[in-house]
């Protein structure tokens, strides 16, 4: 599958967001990438202010644009509110709950662990990262030595990461489940959703 392989941190610097989680670079030079960086001050157009949201939020769950325009579309098809909706589904991705449990040190990397089968739903292999979770089901590190050793490995490093309060994390049994779905508030409090709707609304 295709997907961006190029610097993460200069990504971070352009939208003034660490995506990819925090970074000593992105501490050091939090202004935009560039020989005037410190210096810009622009002001943006509508257009291009909806346009910067959207390729926030969609470099932070690292999607293609067609897939992340695919779930937008499955948002809008829903009933509640599009935006709140539409970042739920994101959440709820198999790899995006893979790397909230602690089980991978980032999203690309728990996309990595869910297609290379070290995942199982509700007894089940799932190596499509782009699976989508519902209340009640059971996500579970597959029951052998490698894929348990990672998985205690990625653990102990992301120990300071609280889990979500919609999922419960039973660590010792290499297991979780959805209680329920997540609030608005528990989800990328760094996107205004609004501006995204807004955006594709003008297509």
């Amino acid at each position: 599958m295709a997907r961006y392989t190029g610097p993460t941190n200069r990504l971070s610097r352009r939208f003034n967001t660490p995506l990819f989680g925090v970074t000593k670079a992105f501490e050091r030079r939090p202004y935009p990438p560039g020989q005037h960086g410190p210096k810009l001050r622009r002001k943006f157009s509508e257009y291009a202010v909806g346009l910067n949201e959207k390729q926030k939020l969609r470099m932070i769950y690292g999607l293609l644009e067609r897939q992340f325009r695919r779930t937008f579309e499955a948002a809008k098809k829903e009933r509640g509110v599009t935006g709140e909706r539409f970042i739920q589904l994101l959440e709820t991705r198999l790899d995006s709950v893979v790397y909230l449990l602690g089980f991978a040190r980032s999203r690309a990397a728990a996309r990595q662990i869910v297609n290379h089968g070290h995942v199982r739903v509700n007894g089940h292999k799932v190596d499509i990262a782009s699976y989508s979770l519902q209340v009640g089901d059971e996500i579970e590190i597959r029951n052998n030595a490698s894929s348990r050793q990672l998985a205690t490995r990625n653990l102990e490093e992301n120990r300071a990461r609280a889990v979500p309060g919609w999922l419960a994390l039973s660590p010792e049994a290499f297991k979780a489940v959805v209680n329920r779905l997540p609030t608005r508030e528990e989800m990328a409090p760094e996107i205004n959703e609004q501006l995204i709707v807004e955006f594709y609304s003008r297509f």
